[in-house]
């Protein structure tokens, strides 16, 4: 079993940065591919960013240029980094991991079936 858990979300002032983590306990990331998601109340789950086994990335056009998705040498940690902040980017963020889904195949529909979920970490972007 593999519990993974966010962290570094927080408020920020429109402009900022912030460091997202999402650490596995139980397994290392290696063979799987891990997302990072965000919600607003009220509207659906997106996917910002992933990162596949071979290292290859995935952005969001509204993030494209402003955040970096990485994952440490020992591939127990996945990172986001997000710089230039903007009010849109209010949400809570989330992490989830597939061993089987590479990051093209990581839908809408097929969030529920996704392997792992993290609880979550509110991201407050405003002055």
């Amino acid at each position: 079993q593999v519990t993974l858990v966010e962290s570094g979300g927080g408020l920020v002032q429109p402009g900022g940065s912030l460091r997202l983590s999402c650490t596995a306990s139980g397994r290392a990331f290696g063979p799987y591919a891990v997302g990072w998601f965000r919600q607003v109340p009220g509207k659906e789950r997106e996917v910002v960013s992933c990162i596949n086994r071979n290292n290859t990335t995935k952005y969001a056009d509204s993030v494209k240029g402003r955040f970096t998705i990485s994952r440490d040498n020992a591939k127990t940690t996945v990172f986001l980094q997000m710089s230039s902040l903007k009010p849109e980017d209010t949400a809570v963020y989330y992490c989830a991991a597939d061993i089987v889904l590479p990051c093209n195949l990581i839908r809408p529909v097929n969030y529920d079936g996704l392997d792992y979920w993290g609880k979550g970490t509110l991201v407050t972007v405003s002055s």
